[in-house]
């Protein structure tokens, strides 16, 4: 048991756009990567046997593969249902399917479903849950912890168990704006942490008018000359978290007498601190690859037991 625990294995993160696989040592640390933007929403079937056999290529004497995210969805090889929170490393090990892509056997790994207290409200997230594993391996104890995206979760972990979680659009919203539209017009340059940012945070998480008026209000601002394009994206990123903190707050109320560990990309963790920052509320930068490897470790350990 105690070899098979320290082998070597492959830890396999599949969404929509991208592929992306990690040879893992057995303390955890990375041997080798491959990223690759093959994602499986514009895979066939056959595709994605083209994509396991590249990997089986690279890595002839690899270990136990692990697949997380839309591998497992209904547009993935197999639907692996989601387990229902609150869900721990093990009952994602027993839940997890194993099936055989281009020769070689894969666990998929199924997602996460809850309904939520405050508001009876279902949610879902799949793909997520390994970086949440990592965490809890990183970080044992309670806590909510926000995993910055596309589509950005907000996640109360109890007792090695990802329990409630609330998931936010904002990040799909930004980038659907900024690239077209009407608010596509006024944007020039990145956003960044600063006062226009911090502004559209603090206006944003007050309430009062809706969220799609202070969008709009964005364009009304350029226009007569109180915000500059160079701060637009700034400011309507700021918006965005800051409406997303409001709700957060609501679902966590804990949250505020907490350390929030911010799991994913740099940049946009980064932006996330700065705005919890202004409501009083410490961050803490945690890498996503970091955390994806420690839960494949952690999940490779309890499919043994």
């Amino acid at each position: 048991m105690s070899h098979a625990a320290d082998a070597e294995i492959v830890g396999v993160n599949w969404g929509s756009s991208n592929f992306r696989a990690w040879r893992i040592a057995g303390d955890g640390s990375m041997v080798d990567e491959i990223a690759a933007a093959t994602g499986v929403a514009a895979l066939s079937r056959d595709g994605m046997v083209e994509t396991i056999a590249m990997l089986a290529a690279r890595w002839p004497d690899h270990g136990p593969i692990y697949a997380s995210g839309m591998i497992g969805s209904n547009i993935g090889w197999v639907e692996a249902p989601y387990a229902i929170a609150p869900a721990g490393v093990a009952d994602l090990a027993r839940a997890a399917i194993p099936v055989e892509i281009a020769g070689r056997r894969v666990r998929i790994v199924p997602g996460i479903a809850c309904r939520r207290a405050f508001d009876d409200a279902p949610d879902i997230l799949r793909g997520e849950e390994i970086e949440l594993l990592g965490l809890m391996e990183r970080a044992p104890g309670d806590g909510i912890a926000a995993l910055p995206g596309t589509h950005t979760k907000w996640v109360r972990h109890e007792a090695g168990c990802v329990g409630e979680f609330l998931t936010a659009m904002s990040g799909e919203i930004f980038d659907r704006l900024t690239a077209q539209g009407l608010l596509a017009s006024i944007v020039e340059g990145d956003a960044a942490e600063g006062p226009a940012f911090q502004d559209g945070v603090a206006r944003g998480r007050a309430g009062g008018l809706g969220l799609s008026s202070l969008l709009f209000g964005a364009r009304a601002r350029v226009i007569r000359g109180d915000l500059t394009r160079a701060d637009a994206a700034s400011y309507i990123r700021g918006l965005l978290i800051g409406a997303e903190i409001a709700d957060a707050l609501t679902a966590f109320p804990e949250m505020r007498e907490r350390v929030v560990p911010l799991i994913g990309n740099g940049p946009l963790s980064r932006l996330y601190a700065a705005a919890l920052g202004a409501v009083g509320i410490e961050a803490m930068l945690v890498e996503s690859r970091l955390a994806c490897l420690l839960g494949f470790r952690a999940l490779h350990r309890a499919s043994l037991e």
